[in-house]
């Protein structure tokens, strides 16, 4: 039981991350040119927990849109 809890925290620990890289990429497409004028800007503003503010709220959302799928797709496969 504790093996398939760490197994289900380190899948949504991924996909948090994707979600967090992806969006930093989106947002700001300035780190694939030079990532250190955008980690100087950052540092300038001491704004760290927006980006993490951002994914969390977009991971929740896929999160509560993955778990309605699972369920919906459960009712119909269930005899």
């Amino acid at each position: 039981m504790l093996e398939k809890f760490k197994h289900a925290i380190k899948k949504e620990l991924l996909i948090y991350l994707f979600t967090l890289l992806i969006l930093t990429l989106i947002m700001h497409s300035d780190l694939l040119t030079d990532p250190s004028v955008r980690i100087n800007l950052m540092l300038e503003k001491e704004n760290y927990s927006h980006p993490f503010l951002y994914s969390f709220i977009v991971y929740a959302v896929v999160f509560v849109l993955r778990k309605m799928i699972d369920f919906i797709s459960g009712i119909f496969t269930k005899n």
